[in-house]
């Protein structure tokens, strides 16, 4: 960056600033042209002004951008922004949640390291522990998430990560973190928390105590369910690894994807808060209605890790499950019998949503595998979007009248 560029005062001074305006302003370096949004760099390469200076770039011996698949100002603006609102020495940006997933384990694990993963998780990254990491001599195994007692049982002496989702996907259980992150450290592992249902918004794991935080930014970062984005954040010893991995293997976030997710960056806090006081009256409603067996959702006061949410968690998140009596049959009724809620397995979207996990997410898991998930055919997922309350519930009572 040359003198002209840094000029005057072009960017904001964000010291001491809070959430709201680190999701607005956060990361943020403007060009000399002084454009008040944020720009949108589609570029694959950049210029250098000498082959010295190229060279220097390559080498990383001076700053600045190289090639499209690990540096980008558009991908660099959303990672600093994510970094300051989860806590993070720095962030990663990839091109899905799974890819960042992947990028964790690649470039933090090897060959006879043994990974811990909980059972309560999203049914891909069982698969990719599973089917894939396997393949290249890491060992798994998968633990109850909230059993501390069996983390503790389950560590070998190398054991390298221990990765969990909490809340999880789809039963909203949760894991005492800072009392997992101790567990972890006492053996020399490292925590890492899947952040995707509850967003820095309401919960900054790293705060307490993990060491590294994961998204599907494809979700609530985005938040209208337009592009797909994967994001990890944590010390910089650990993020230097990833990027290498990036560098090499390039799973890598699009620029204009980046700046969508950019732009959802800066309503996420209000968003979060809508999300949750809808579902919170829906998890509620529905414990009431006929038909339903049980609700998961840490808001209500009957879900056992409640006390818990509370004490980790500013929100108890928008995704509410629900099992209903007659198994898959009724489960399908349900959900046909709907008429405007979107039948999709995303979530985090300002449309709500409804899936059949047993059959749609964790279908490719062994019934098994669901079953230590606790994924039953009669289970039905919501992820509760931004609509009017009471059309969402004229809507499900079509579902409870086709039980």
């Amino acid at each position: 960056m040359t003198k002209e560029w840094e000029a005057g005062r072009l960017d904001s001074d964000l010291e001491g600033a809070a959430f709201e305006t680190l999701a607005v302003r956060a990361g943020q370096r403007r060009t000399p042209e002084g454009e008040h949004g944020e720009a949108m760099f589609l570029t694959s390469s950049y210029v250098f002004r000498t082959a010295a200076d190229a060279a220097a770039r390559f080498a990383g011996e001076v700053p600045g951008n190289v090639y499209s698949r690990y540096t980008n100002p558009t991908v660099r603006t959303f990672e600093e922004r994510i970094a300051a609102l989860e806590g993070a020495e720095q962030a990663v940006a990839t091109a899905s949640g799974m890819s960042a997933i992947l990028a964790i384990a690649m470039s933090l694990c090897s060959g006879g390291d043994h990974v811990l993963v909980s059972r309560s998780v999203f049914g891909s990254t069982i698969s990719l522990f599973e089917k894939y990491l396997k393949r290249f001599g890491i060992e798994v195994d998968y633990p109850a998430l909230s059993d501390l007692d069996g983390w503790k049982a389950a560590i070998k002496p190398n054991t390298k990560l221990l990765f969990v989702e909490s809340p999880s996907n789809p039963l909203a259980e949760l894991v005492d973190i800072p009392a997992l992150a101790d567990i972890a450290h006492e053996k020399g592992a490292l925590l890492v928390v899947d952040n995707c249902f509850c967003t820095p918004a309401l919960q900054q794991p790293l705060k307490l105590g993990a060491d590294i935080v994961m998204h599907s930014a494809t979700k609530y970062i985005d938040g209208q369910g337009r592009t797909m984005g994967g994001v990890v954040a944590g010390r910089a010893e650990h993020m230097k690894e990833v990027v290498g991995f990036l560098r090499t293997a390039g799973p890598t976030l699009s620029p204009f994807n980046a700046w969508v997710m950019i732009k959802g960056l800066e309503t996420l806090r209000v968003r979060m808060q809508a999300h949750c006081a809808s579902a919170l009256e829906i998890a509620r409603w529905l414990e009431q209605q006929p038909g339903v067996e049980r609700v998961y959702y840490a808001g209500l006061e009957s879900h056992p890790q409640h006390e818990l949410a509370k004490r980790q968690q500013k929100g108890f998140g928008a995704v509410v499950s629900f099992e209903v009596r007659g198994g898959k049959e009724a489960a399908w009724r349900f959900i046909d019998a709907t008429r405007m809620i979107s039948i999709t397995t995303n979530l985090g979207d300002t449309k709500t949503t409804i899936a059949h996990p047993a059959t749609t997410s964790h279908g490719r898991l062994s019934p098994q595998e669901r079953a230590n998930a606790g994924i039953s055919d009669s289970l039905v997922r919501l992820a509760i979007g931004l609509e009017d309350v009471g059309d969402l519930k004229a809507d499900l009572e079509l579902g409870l009248a086709a039980l």
